[in-house]
């Protein structure tokens, strides 16, 4: 690559700093001798999480020269390679050849993009700076292979859309007040929440049709670059067929052999094993969560079939522009983003399928610390009924006494014969909770 190109890029990236952004909840650390990794579905806000760095560091009196920023989206760089990255750094050597390096903080922004790009950062921190910031929208950058070959230096931030409260400071609206006028704004932003998701950019979007027309150009890109070209997919027509499918399905089991053999009765070509690979590839481009059935037997789990949920309700809604009111559905996938968002190291999701179902058993190391449901409303008895005895099965199951049903906006608590307590909170309430 011709070193003028990238002594353009870097000049160019400083020119633009410090930027105006909306803060969130889980910045950045700063001045820790790590390698940050920063992984995340495409446009859910990594690089403006970066730029807040930036912000901050320009704030407290850091020369803006000695901030290196290189976005590798940018198409006259996708067919680089390791060795071009050299070119970077001597580009900026040679812009500012009177700056120690081990003072420069560094940004790659989609670096996952370059084959070889691992071992191009491991000398960048070895050699130049301790200051080293990478974003990627691949599941690479969460790896074990990542980590061996980092030896052991990268800090993991993982990201995703906006959580609520996020999605509420984006809106200005006021959510740690208890006066009900604030109250009541609260409500109806968490109703065009669960419909339209948290993606940055739609959120600050107005125009609805522009919405849906920015969240479907995500899906292609998602489609035609994630999996498609990163993972050597020909086969466009069937993959945008199955991804339809398994988001058709969320919050119920999905069986990939049942939806090989729909795609077979359309008379289209795919091997099962092909299938199960793309559900994979989906969730290692954060398309999708996965969960497994709950079983004390790690085998049995992990055989049985899985429930996918999708990373974004509005993408959810404009890939499948559905026909009914499907907030039930949203609201389930809601709260298994909200789990997942404020997981802990050692937590682990599942769902709960024996006569009855639980839709979310949470897991702290050894210990099953919450049992989760979730529906719209508890108003109909045999909705009520349903989610009650779920909820006691799993708690006989597991032995998890912690009983919680997640509505729209109903709150209660629920004694049952035994003195135990089930828990009624509103979505709105249980996401802001700290």
């Amino acid at each position: 690559m011709n070193k003028q190109y990238f002594k353009s890029l870097i000049a160019m990236r400083q020119a633009e700093f410090p930027t105006e952004l909306y803060p969130r909840e889980n910045p950045l650390p700063l001045d820790i001798e790590k390698i940050i990794t920063i992984p995340g579905v495409r446009r859910c806000g990594k690089s403006s999480k970066m730029e807040i760095v930036v912000n901050h560091l320009l704030a407290r009196g850091t020369d803006v020269r000695r901030i290196l920023w290189i976005g590798f989206d940018d198409e006259r760089l996708v067919r680089m390679t390791s060795d071009d990255l050299d070119g970077i750094i001597q580009s900026y050597r040679e812009m500012f050849p009177e700056i120690d390096m081990a003072s420069v903080y560094m940004f790659f922004d989609e670096i996952q993009l370059i084959e070889g790009w691992e071992y191009f950062i491991l000398r960048l921190f070895k050699h130049y700076t301790k200051k080293i910031y990478i974003s990627g929208s691949n599941v690479s950058m969460l790896s074990t292979e990542l980590k061996s070959a980092l030896r052991g230096w990268p800090v993991e931030e993982e990201t995703m859309p906006l959580s609520f409260r996020e999605y509420c400071v984006f809106k200005g609206i006021e959510c740690d007040s208890w006066l009900e006028k604030d109250l009541a704004k609260v409500r109806n932003a968490f109703i065009a929440y669960n419909n339209e998701g948290g993606f940055p950019e739609v959120t600050l979007t107005e125009n609805p049709i522009l919405k849906t027309k920015i969240l479907q150009s995500y899906f292609d890109t998602m489609l035609l670059k994630d999996l498609a070209e990163h993972y050597g997919i020909s086969n466009i027509e069937v993959l945008r067929y199955f991804l339809k499918r398994v988001m058709a399905n969320i919050s119920k089991p999905t069986s990939i052999r049942a939806i090989h053999g729909d795609i077979k009765s359309r008379n289209l070509k795919v091997s099962k094993d092909d299938l199960y690979q793309w559900g994979t590839h989906a969730c290692e481009i954060f398309m999708f969560l996965r969960i497994s059935n709950y079983s004390r037997s790690l085998q049995k789990a992990e055989s049985s079939q899985p429930k996918f949920y999708c990373i974004d309700n509005g993408l959810w809604d404009a890939v499948l522009l559905p026909q009914s009111d499907d907030s039930g559905k949203k609201l389930e996938n809601t709260v298994m983003l909200q789990l997942y968002r404020t997981r802990k190291p050692f937590d682990a999701i599942y769902y709960y399928s024996g006569k009855g179902e639980c839709d979310f058993i949470v897991q702290r190391g050894s210990v099953i610390i919450e049992l989760i449901q979730v529906t719209w409303s508890l108003n109909d008895d045999n909705v009520r009924k349903r989610e009650i005895n779920g909820l006691i099965e799993a708690s006989e199951a597991t032995g998890c006494t912690s009983l919680l049903i997640i509505t729209a906006d109903e709150e209660a608590e629920i004694t049952l014969s035994d003195n135990q307590i089930i828990r009624v909170m509103p979505a709105w309430k249980w996401l802001l909770q700290r």
